[in-house]
């Protein structure tokens, strides 16, 4: 069986998983910070949210670690940190801290991480960053993927994986009804080098016309011959001419 994504439109046939040669293989897992620490005011940070940690010990509900970005050791609660695996896969993790995550200014449209779902224990959500404009109140949007009884793994029903890292590659390709396609994982300090941040697209309308330049006469003269090259259409011509005569004796100023 090839390692390709498999369409179906049954009700979820089961499938059997392909060998484990065939699977992509696991790159080293990493602890990430989920706070600034320590998070009085005016204290100085031994680390940073989002940043790469080294762990010095851990003794379960505490751990010894030290910032990749300060090189400071601090002694902190083990749920202040996140392990990421696959570069893309954290545990630990909160919808609230995946979209603080995600939110960092050296993430782009498309950046992703997937986490395990707050609400129901055999799944996994995706998370997606889509800036549209500075004005998003929340640009991160979030997909349930759910697992099949032999571990494979869908969003949509009639699309199915037989992981998530094929998942991943899938929609890495193509939104297949996504927000927007996967472009990269989410940013993390000390391991990765810093992206550009791209400044939000605005869109803008320019004027076609320049109102200061056009006098009273041209916008009032009736017929256009061919040498009129005037940006004004006899169609606006028309609408304001009937406007000013429907508001005779008012005084009109196109010269602002």
């Amino acid at each position: 069986m090839g390692t390709c994504f498999t369409r179906c439109h049954s009700n979820l046939t089961v499938l059997e998983n392909p060998p484990d040669s065939e699977l992509p293989e696991l790159q080293e897992s990493v602890i990430v910070s989920l706070h600034n620490y320590p998070s009085f005011e005016h204290t100085e940070l031994s680390m940073h949210m989002g940043e790469r940690l080294f762990i010095i010990s851990d003794d379960g509900d505490f751990m010894m670690v030290r910032s990749t970005t300060t090189g400071r050791d601090s002694y902190i609660p083990t749920n202040y940190t996140a392990k990421v695996s696959c570069r893309w896969l954290f545990t630990g993790i909160s919808r609230y801290k995946a979209e603080e995550l995600l939110k960092h200014p050296h993430n782009q449209t498309g950046t992703f991480l997937i986490r395990e779902s707050e609400t129901n224990r055999d799944s996994h959500s995706l998370s997606i960053l889509r800036r549209m404009n500075s004005s998003d109140v929340n640009p991160v949007k979030h997909y349930r993927i759910s697992h099949l009884p032999n571990g494979w793994v869908y969003i949509s029903p009639g699309l199915t994986f037989p992981s998530l890292h094929h998942l991943v590659e899938h929609y890495s390709e193509s939104t297949d009804g996504l927000c927007c396609q996967l472009t990269g994982p989410c940013f993390i300090q000390g391991l990765d080098n810093p992206r550009e941040a791209r400044p939000v697209p605005v869109t803008v309308r320019r004027p076609t016309v320049n109102w200061k330049e056009i006098s009273r006469s041209v916008i009032l003269r009736r017929k256009r011959t061919q040498s009129d090259n005037s940006l004004v259409s006899e169609g606006l011509r028309e609408a304001i001419s009937s406007y000013l005569q429907m508001t005779e004796g008012s005084d009109h100023s196109w010269d602002t």
